[in-house]
């Protein structure tokens, strides 16, 4: 039986825009400059009473320092709780700036320092570095816990398609390396599993917006090379491969139906539940891949509703 599902009409005027990105090495620079150009173009000024300050930390021992964004409420005082949320980007472009809206809203809104890392991007710099990019800016809001103000066992880890997957992929690397805490993962329609299966959906719509099967197969061999899909390909590169998913921080996953990393979220989404991790699901009919970022959208306005939900619940946040 063909199932036909159509896009959401609030999200059809967004449409035209994103799919005219191309994900190819010649394409690769002119798709990052437009990406950055155009969420940039949309980003209102910081609300009242947020601050944001660049800072760095150190890498791995061979890589150089990550850039991290810090967005901190005017509230805020000790004991705060803190988000970690990576930007999206296929592995392959993005910044932090892309989810400057978002992290100073939910600054504002829901009382949390926010630091978004500037992660280095795939092919100039494969697996491992953007993972331990990731790691180091979570091993720094752990040493500046006082300074900023957070509590340490309230430090949740975000992100966004590409973001989503290095969150999981850090979920996995700090339960496994035990040296920091990690109370909550919010894994927005994130890209897990580099083997870059099939959808099982028949509908004419599925997995044809914004994040295509060609898109994502270029973002996975960007970051793992001819390693791609073959049978070493560790969970800490991939999360889907992980063998043993038990003991991770509680998850929130959100994904659109008609995205084509559908499968591999509700997948994934299952291997929590059976691991006995609390586990929240969320899908948004008629939204393709990157909704989020279709501000004004219904599917947008959900979205943000659930997500701060299930922050304010995992984090203790009082409303």
């Amino acid at each position: 039986m063909t199932v036909k599902y159509a896009v959401d009409s609030d999200l059809l005027p967004f449409l035209p825009i994103f799919d005219s990105f191309r994900y190819d090495l010649e394409a690769l620079p002119s798709t990052r400059a437009r990406l950055l150009e155009m969420l940039a173009g949309a980003t209102p000024p910081l609300p009242a009473g947020v601050t944001k300050q660049k800072c760095f930390t150190p890498a791995s021992a061979t890589g150089p320092a990550v850039r991290l964004l810090v967005y901190r409420p005017q509230q805020g005082g000790g004991g705060s709780p803190a988000l970690l949320n990576i930007h999206g980007g296929g592995y392959v472009a993005g910044a932090p700036e892309m989810q400057e809206a978002d992290n100073a809203r939910m600054a504002a809104e829901l009382g949390l320092v926010v630091v978004s890392p500037d992660y280095r991007l795939a092919p100039e710099t494969r697996y491992p570095g953007p993972i331990e990019d990731c790691y180091a800016a979570l091993a720094w809001m752990n040493a500046q816990a006082s300074e900023l103000g957070i509590d340490p066992t309230r430090i949740a880890i975000s992100g966004e398609s590409a973001g989503g997957g290095l969150a999981a992929t850090l979920a996995l690397l700090a339960r496994d390396r035990n040296e920091y805490s990690i109370a909550f993962q919010r894994l927005i329609f994130p890209m897990l599993d580099d083997r870059v299966r099939q959808p099982d959906s028949a509908s004419a719509e599925f997995g044809q917006h914004v994040w295509t099967r060609e898109g994502n197969s270029f973002g996975w061999s960007c970051l793992l090379g001819d390693a791609q899909g073959g049978p070493d390909v560790p969970g800490y590169a991939a999360a889907a491969r992980a063998n043993d998913l038990a003991g991770l921080a509680p998850a929130f996953i959100a994904c659109g139906a008609l995205d084509f990393l559908l499968d591999e979220n509700l997948e994934y989404a299952r291997r929590l539940v059976h691991a006995g991790v609390r586990t929240e699901l969320h899908l948004y009919p008629g939204a393709p891949h990157a909704f989020t970022l279709m501000a004004g959208a219904y599917s947008y306005q959900r979205f943000h509703s659930d997500s701060d939900a299930a922050l304010r619940q995992a984090l203790n946040i009082a409303l």
